[in-house]
């Protein structure tokens, strides 16, 4: 079978896996909708964790980003893995503790303010809206090429499968679904890499074939390969970084940061039922993260090094199916400048003026095609993009539809609204919100990973700092906590949208505040954050006495007192 036939099949048969799963597991409770009834065991809930966390951003636009990026893009790696250990460690346990829904739920009651609530629903509301535009964009990527639409079709067919098991099943319905999702996503991940490992380099395990050396007996190592042939044609040297060091600490700080304020992430651990529970669990997932993490850099350097291999000094009439197919969806663009029908593949230190334009995006997806590998492994991965941003949109989604019908209307504007009301509500706003999701898929601003940066940013300049201090300083009032929020949130937000909106011809390291991106804005959003919440704080007095106690018995241990010394 061709491409495309293996694709249809792959991609239908994983998407029937999904539907039967979210029909089998229909929510018929608010506690099943919201938090899958709280009885998720913690290798399950750990694998459903992992594949919310392993977005589009990690199967599809991740390597992808190293692999144009050499050593700076390990950014991305060095933020998303520590952020998840800071999460598990520092946050996860103490908020199952509390035993809330969401974390607006957490902060309205923390902060004994419905104004904290409130800034909180629009925080949750507007970082979950970022981060699943990357998500839907992924989607129409995977569709354009493998099922030749156009990526705006594509966005709504993924629109239409997230609506299906998010509404229908809510969190219990994602939760076995994104299970089925992530042995899908891992399994399209690994066999390619591991087929490639062993072609370029004899080593069945990626991971020591990215330090190895190549297959061809020549005995030199494939990143000094790699290298080499960058320099020659006017790239930079793979292994080496061009960006900031001020600029690379800030990055990886937002990124960290945000993964530990994200809400989609941190609702995942009420889903077991106790704190030791959610320790468990989330170890496993960190496990289960690892091993996609830790391949990331050897598929980014046999993706560029096939690349650079296979396009340069090509004659465009001897191009491959591949390129042909992917030139249709207009993320790969071949401009013949000086006429000779030769692609002219160059970097910015070349003489030669570059003739191709690859959006890096495609390069996970096009990478068993450049490899020329089987094309049932193609249609795998295809399957494996759509299961890493489907599994994470659907939990955005439920983040969305949650603030709204249990933050928002429950325990706002309407208290007295019964059970099944509130779970129409929620399933009603999780439809408008994958409505508004498909717009920002379709008009996304700037590549999958790029946005999801985007997300962790203001994530990390409005939730972490007030989840933070609400866990481990009685002090922390709720003037402080709304103050800190709103700065911090407004800072980044108006940053990002200047750089990426207003005047996107500034978004360079001369025209950025202290040489920070807007990438890493976040971070220095979270330290104004922390300055203003503390200041306000202790300009007004103290929360009542049961909030500091209650902040005491947060942070003790189950089944254990203090001690007088």
């Amino acid at each position: 079978m061709n491409v495309q036939a293996w694709t249809f099949v792959m991609v239908g048969l994983s998407f029937a896996l999904y539907i039967g799963v979210a029909i089998w597991s229909k929510a018929s409770s608010t506690g099943e909708f919201y938090v899958a009834g709280s009885n998720v065991r913690p290798v399950l809930n750990g694998m459903a964790t992992a594949a919310d966390w392993m977005s589009a951003a990690s199967f599809i636009s991740m390597a992808g980003l190293i692999s144009f990026m050499g050593r700076d893009g390990a950014v991305y790696l060095m933020g998303w893995t520590g952020g998840y250990v800071l999460l598990a460690l520092l946050l996860a346990p103490y908020l199952r503790k509390f035993g809330k829904f969401t974390v607006p739920d957490f902060v309205g009651d923390r902060y004994y303010s419905q104004t904290a609530r409130f800034v909180a629903i629009i925080c949750a509301i507007f970082v979950s809206f970022t981060y699943v535009a990357g998500q839907m964009r992924g989607v129409g990527i995977v569709f354009s090429r493998f099922l030749n639409v156009d990526v705006n079709v594509g966005v709504l067919v993924g629109m239409g499968i997230v609506f299906f098991y998010a509404v229908l099943g809510g969190m219990k319905g994602i939760t076995y679904t994104q299970v089925a999702q992530y042995c899908v996503l891992i399994f399209a991940y690994l066999v390619p890499a591991i087929f490639i490992s062993l072609l370029m380099t004899g080593n069945i395990v990626p991971q020591f074939g990215f330090g190895g050396t190549l297959a061809d007996g020549s005995g030199e190592y494939l990143l000094d390969k790699l290298n080499g042939l960058s320099r020659e044609l006017g790239f930079d040297t793979y292994t080496d970084g061009r960006k900031a060091k001020i600029d690379v600490f800030f990055i990886t700080a937002a990124l960290m940061i945000g993964t530990a304020g994200l809400p989609h992430v941190i609702v995942r651990f009420y889903t077991v039922p106790r704190v030791a529970a959610a320790r468990s669990s989330a170890g496993w997932a960190l496990l289960f993260i690892a091993i996609l993490y830790t391949t990331a850099p050897a598929v980014a350097a046999f993706a560029r090094t096939n690349l650079l291999t296979t396009m340069s000094n090509t004659n465009y009439e001897d191009t491959p199916d591949w390129f042909k197919k992917w030139e249709k969806t207009g993320l790969i663009r071949f401009d013949d400048k000086n006429g000779d029908g030769i692609i002219q593949y160059r970097g910015p230190n070349s003489d030669v003026a570059n003739e191709l334009t690859i959006d890096r995006d495609i390069m996970v997806l096009a990478n068993p095609e450049i490899a020329k590998l089987p094309n049932w492994i193609v249609g795998l991965v295809a399957a494996g993009g759509l299961a890493a941003a489907l599994s994470t949109a659907a939990g955005l989604l439920l983040v969305i539809s949650t603030a709204i019908a249990h933050d928002l209307l429950r325990k706002e504007l309407i208290p007295t609204i019964s059970e099944k009301g509130e779970l129409i509500a929620a399933r009603i706003a999780a439809g408008v919100a994958v409505c508004i999701a498909g717009f920002f898929g379709m008009n996304p601003p700037g590549f999958v990973a790029q946005v999801v940066a985007f997300a962790f940013g203001l994530a990390a300049a409005s939730f972490f700092p007030a989840i933070t201090m609400g866990i481990f300083s009685k002090r922390m009032n709720k003037y402080g906590a709304v103050s800190g929020m709103i700065v911090g949130i407004t800072f980044t937000a108006t940053y990002i949208i200047y750089f990426k909106f207003i005047q996107p011809e500034h978004n360079t390291a001369e025209h950025w505040w202290l040489g920070i991106s807007p990438e890493g804005i976040g971070a220095l959003g979270m330290v104004l954050n922390f300055l203003v919440a503390g200041i306000v704080s202790l300009a007004t007095p103290a929360p009542p006495g049961e909030i500091q106690e209650l902040v005491e018995e947060i942070r003790m241990p189950q089944n254990s007192k203090p001690t007088l010394l």
